[in-house]
């Protein structure tokens, strides 16, 4: 990446100086240590991405319960985004512990902002860490918040044409949620096109159709999750497509 500086004064033309380094390279560096960190401790991260109203909190506190309720439950913990309110938070707190992130403006979360709410959550011994990002599908797509694992949620209330026009967002995230299937005999959309256009953008992208009202795939999710950490634990650590 590189950074254009724009010197000029009243009496000289404007002279543009390239300087050529990657001007968030020293994030991205902290991001990937933090990552690491992460996984020495058996905690996969995981980023979760949609537009606004796809249903990230409704998602999040039914992952928690499920994975409360295995054999032998499993912990969560999440960091929620948020350009105001805490709102989302006070209802996951129902169901894991929570940290809101809230931005002020800002339309997507960046690294040192995660490293905070983490600090303030007191670094619990959980096996999932989730950081639910602000909703948009534009701006998240290009930031590495340290996660392991990225995952997009696409409802079918908002169209089966997102992979098209949001390519990135696709392209960077490991799998596909396609979210409140209950509304399908109510609304267009076509789910087999939604997962070819999502595939030929990225062909080994995990997609699970969900419901959480009333429940519908949640164990195929949490059991994606369990695999996930499985092979973090094994050695194999994954990194967001950059």
């Amino acid at each position: 990446m590189s950074e254009h500086i724009l010197i000029s004064s009243p009496s000289t033309r404007p002279t543009v100086i390239t300087v050529r380094r990657d001007v968030q390279a020293a994030v991205i560096g902290q991001a990937d240590s933090f990552r690491q960190q992460m996984a020495a401790r058996g905690t996969l991260v995981i980023n979760v991405l949609s537009s606004p109203g796809a249903g990230k909190t409704s998602l999040l506190s039914a992952t928690a319960d499920c994975m409360a309720s295995m054999s032998t439950p499993l912990r969560m913990a999440v960091l929620v985004g948020d350009i105001a309110t805490d709102r989302d938070a006070q209802r996951l707190a129902e169901h894991a512990p929570a940290v809101q992130l809230t931005t002020g403006g800002a339309c997507h979360l960046e690294y040192p902002l995660v490293e905070h709410g983490w600090n303030a959550l007191g670094k619990p011994d959980v096996e999932f860490l989730f950081v639910e990002n602000i909703g948009n599908l534009v701006c998240p797509a290009s930031y590495d918040l340290g996660e392991h694992l990225r995952v997009l949620l696409l409802s079918t209330t908002e169209g089966d044409d997102k992979p098209a026009k949001y390519p990135k967002a696709f392209r960077t995230s490991h799998a596909l949620i396609i979210s409140k299937t209950d509304m399908l005999p109510y609304v267009h959309f076509n789910v087999e096109s939604a997962i070819a256009d999502a595939r030929s953008i990225r062909p080994d992208m995990a997609v699970f159709p969900t419901s959480t009202r009333p429940p519908h795939g949640l164990e195929a999710w949490c059991g994606y999750l369990i695999e996930q950490r499985r092979q973090l634990l094994s050695g194999d650590v994954c990194r967001p497509n950059r």
